[in-house]
């Protein structure tokens, strides 16, 4: 059973997808791969992701705690699971993301695989950049990149310093 809701975000209207159990899918108004709404809207079903998004948006979560079921290859899953562990505030390059997954040589792949995530934001694809350090490629759009790159710029400058000792 498919299900769909939708979220006003700062980046625009999202789209949210969902098997009844799990977050299948959640696509910026700009994606590229941008899908018909699928099965029936139910936004009681994705009451718990809406309140996590709008707390990641208000710049008050700094991870998300949701079941998750992106349909992809194998490869392509490896992918998002280095990037789900990308932290908040941090990027990584596509070079770098290829050795994680243990695969130097598969920049492109590792690209592409990047750029088909169902579930942008939660799984941050957003915190890919080039190898040079430069925004590249968003299925989102690069604007809402920035947005999102800069949105947690702010929330990481707000945490509190520990202080050792």
């Amino acid at each position: 059973m498919m299900i769909h809701s939708y979220l006003d975000s700062p980046i625009g209207r999202l789209l949210l997808t969902g098997d009844g159990n799990s977050l299948t899918g959640l696509y910026p108004p700009e994606h590229v791969r941008l899908p018909a709404p699928p099965g029936t809207r139910d936004d009681q079903a994705f009451a718990e992701v809406h309140r996590q998004l709008a707390e990641y948006f208000a710049g008050d979560r700094l991870d998300f705690a949701l079941p998750l079921a992106p349909v992809g290859t194998e490869f392509q899953r490896r992918v998002w699971h280095r990037l789900a562990r990308i932290p908040l505030g941090q990027t990584r390059s596509y070079r770098e993301l290829a050795v994680e997954v243990g695969n130097p040589l598969a920049v492109r792949a590792v690209g592409t695989a990047n750029g088909r995530n169902p579930i942008s934001i939660v799984v941050p694809c957003h915190r890919v950049i080039g190898s040079t350090g430069g925004l590249t490629g968003y299925a989102g759009g690069l604007a809402a990149k920035r947005w999102l790159l800069d949105h947690e710029s702010r929330i990481i400058a707000r945490q509190p310093v520990s202080s050792a000792g």
